[in-house]
């Protein structure tokens, strides 16, 4: 059924069918930890819940329906899941993650990970040729963000897909910033996608959730058995949310994406600012390159929620962060509420200050996580917040 559906109606549908025994078009949340069995060894399915559990299941097929997927992998949160995808790795194994990389997963691989004798190393994406020359006989995996966090910057999926293939290597691609309903990485080739589910999928604020999901039996087989080693797995009542949220997704991305896109534009001239990046903008080195793999369900281009924008000063950015109402100054995106952070001190502050001069992320960036409040009142309240 789910591969002959679209986006919008999957998510409502796919793992949601009523409850059997009562009818109840919300099905249930199994609270259990354990299951009875007839016998030894003899069980309906499931026999312990960090293993397996009814609604885990039902969320995992329904947020793999919506990449396009055959298996879904949830864990308790977005570094959860990307620690357990590098668990695939062996000693010796080397991985190329893009220098733009989430501050989380900067320090989970070069404080915690490199010590168990896994080699990461850190490029630009964006450009092929970087890439290809640092691959290396072990090389196993390429890990990347599109679009970055925070600087916005987009790699080309197809492209890079196609050198791994050349090279035997695999690629897996963090779609947070997107979600599955604004881009979609295996459909240009990628091995797996991770999302961090607390975002524009669980799209409240209010858990936390990590996905790994491929087509690949193979790789969701090792990954599902690290799943319940590990136990990282997210609660039933997260999952049960997670589905709850899965069903407004197209709603609440394309509405974000919209006012994002509207105060992109209507900002990219303020004198205030010095410099603004938004893939929507014509202005955007690659917006190009964005129209092509950042498509809604109908295959419309889609910019996403984020817009990072350049201050100049130090004393500037305090001087809007005091004065922004409506933008709450937290970490995280992708929640219906909108929010601002500062990543150099903030998402990104375990990033040593060094690589963050040389690729550009400086003192004065804020990130803009825009909501679906009305675009008036967030264009009023950020220009307010600007005024000196």
């Amino acid at each position: 059924m789910s591969k002959k559906l679209r986006f919008e109606t999957k998510a409502i549908h796919v793992g949601n069918k009523p409850d059997e025994e009562t009818g109840a078009v919300s099905p249930p949340i199994h609270f259990t930890s354990t299951y009875q069995q007839s016998g030894v060894g003899k069980n309906r399915g499931f026999d312990y819940s960090r293993a397996a559990n009814p609604t885990r299941q039902r969320y995992e097929e329904n947020i793999a329906s919506l990449e396009g997927a055959n298996y879904g992998i949830a864990f308790a949160s977005g570094m959860a899941a990307t620690t357990a995808l590098f668990q695939t790795l062996n000693q010796g194994d080397h991985v190329i993650i893009g220098r733009n990389t989430y501050g989380g997963t900067y320090r989970m691989a070069v404080e915690v990970l490199s010590k168990h004798g896994f080699y990461f190393e850190f490029v630009d994406t964006r450009f092929l040729d970087q890439v290809e020359n640092v691959i290396k006989p072990n090389t196993k995996w390429i890990f990347l963000e599109t679009p970055t966090n925070p600087l916005l910057e987009l790699c080309d999926i197809k492209a890079i897909a196609q050198l791994c293939k050349s090279h035997d290597v695999k690629l897996a691609v963090d779609n947070t910033f997107m979600s599955p309903y604004g881009q979609n990485p295996l459909a240009f080739g990628a091995d797996l996608v991770m999302h961090s589910a607390t975002k524009s999928i669980g799209g409240h604020s209010d858990l936390l959730g990590g996905v790994l999901i491929t087509n690949e039996k193979e790789l969701a087989d090792r990954l599902y058995f690290i799943q319940k080693s590990g136990g990282a797995v997210p609660s039933p009542f997260d999952c049960w949310m997670l589905l709850r949220s899965t069903k407004t997704m197209g709603l609440r991305v394309q509405k974000q994406s919209d006012n994002a896109m509207t105060l992109a534009n209507r900002l990219e001239s303020h004198p205030s600012i010095e410099s603004i990046m938004y893939p929507g903008l014509e202005s955007h080195p690659q917006f190009e390159l964005a129209k092509c793999q950042q498509l809604n369900s109908d295959g419309v281009p889609i910019f996403g929620s984020i817009i990072s924008i350049e201050l100049g000063s130090v004393e500037a950015r305090d001087h809007f962060l005091s004065k922004i109402k409506l933008f709450t100054l937290a970490e995280s995106l992708g929640g219906v509420e909108s929010l601002v952070c500062v990543p150099f001190g903030m998402t990104h502050g375990s990033v040593p200050v060094e690589i963050k001069n040389e690729i550009g992320l400086t003192e004065c960036l804020i990130r803009l996580s825009v909501g679906i409040e009305h675009i008036e009142d967030l264009y009023d309240d950020i220009t307010q917040a600007l005024k000196k």
